[in-house]
């Protein structure tokens, strides 16, 4: 049995379809009043529990084998956030503690790229760069290398805990809409886009969700693995979209310094409109950081082959387009 944990998030979804394909019994940890939709039609098993409770561990765990860790919260709003640091950082301690008393065999742990340590334009990123929590890029950065450091001590006590670091993420199924599938939604549609001049490197998400099942099977204990895909602009990402659907759409370059400024005041409409943030100076700078970022230890080691982005774009862009009213009824959390 496999415990999935974040099995409803985008890449989490995608990791349960992967493995029920593959033939393998999946049991998901779900919180109470948590949207299964992501599931729907799935041969899983959905068990209640949250990994604040380490009481609903336990029988989340029973006769589990191997686990997937993908439980947690994602922001770019700036500041402190108790409920980030708690869910990141006390819920994989919990799923971390449940594991080694359950006598589980695999732990493969969803970190991010955002945990390592930032490191200046043009130098390398790979598994070489530490987990710093001080000196990783905002509030959920620092939950996410400090929740790794805690899974490699709890390697080094004997669980065999793998460390996967996938960059930004895009792709099908994406029933929540992160911020990269909500441009891609609206820009499928048509609407009017304002865009930044900016890049990054996003990795398929059914490329994640194999690294994640290859880092199970192949990964070395405490070893950490990049899971990137490819560096691609923003101008690019919609010039594919409007290749894909062959609709044109209105498209208006705002100049970066003002967009920051602006990025700077949303965080207060967020929190007073109590709507999912959709970018804030943290999110614009990341499209001017350093994404010089290598996955050759995860292609030498674990066998992981990424797509082209122009195919993960077009596929989520379908996606989207087939999927629309499910979409926009899905809740997030």
């Amino acid at each position: 049995m496999i415990l999935v944990t974040g099995a409803t998030g985008h890449i989490g979804n995608v990791l349960v379809r992967r493995l029920v394909a593959k033939g393998k019994r999946v049991r998901a940890l779900i919180w109470r009043g948590e949207d299964t939709l992501p599931l729907r039609g799935l041969d899983v098993e959905m068990v209640e529990g949250d990994v604040l409770d380490p009481r609903s561990l336990k029988p989340a765990l029973r006769g589990v084998k191997q686990v997937f860790h993908l439980a947690g919260l994602i922001s770019i709003m700036p500041g402190a956030d108790s409920l980030l640091r708690r869910i990141n950082v006390e819920g994989t301690r919990n799923v971390l503690a449940a594991a080694l008393r359950a006598g589980v065999q695999r732990f493969v742990y969803t970190s991010s790229i955002h945990a390592l340590q930032d490191r200046p334009i043009g130098e390398l990123i790979d598994e070489r760069v530490p987990f710093d929590p001080e000196a990783a890029s905002g509030a959920y950065g620092r939950s996410k290398a400090e929740a790794s450091l805690a899974v490699q001590e709890a390697a080094r006590q004997g669980l065999h805990a793998v460390i996967a670091c996938p960059t930004g993420v895009v792709g099908p199924y994406d029933f929540r809409r992160s911020e990269m599938g909500s441009v891609l939604m609206d820009a499928a549609l048509g609407k009017a886009m304002p865009f930044v001049e900016g890049a990054y490197d996003f990795a398929d998400v059914r490329d994640v969700a194999d690294g994640l099942i290859l880092a199970g099977e192949r990964g070395r204990r405490g070893e950490t693995y990049i899971l990137s895909g490819g560096k691609i602009s923003v101008r690019y990402i919609l010039a594919t979209v409007r290749e894909v659907t062959g609709r044109a759409f209105t498209c208006i370059k705002i100049p970066f310094g003002l967009a920051r400024i602006a990025g700077s005041f949303m965080p207060y409409y967020y929190r007073w409109a109590r709507v999912k943030p959709r970018f804030t100076s943290q999110s614009l700078d990341v499209l001017r950081s350093n994404s010089n970022i290598s996955h050759a230890k995860a292609s030498r080691e674990l066998g992981y082959h990424p797509r082209t982005l122009y195919e993960s774009i077009g596929d989520a862009v379908l996606w989207f387009l087939e999927n629309r009213p499910l979409v926009i009824g899905a809740r997030s959390r």
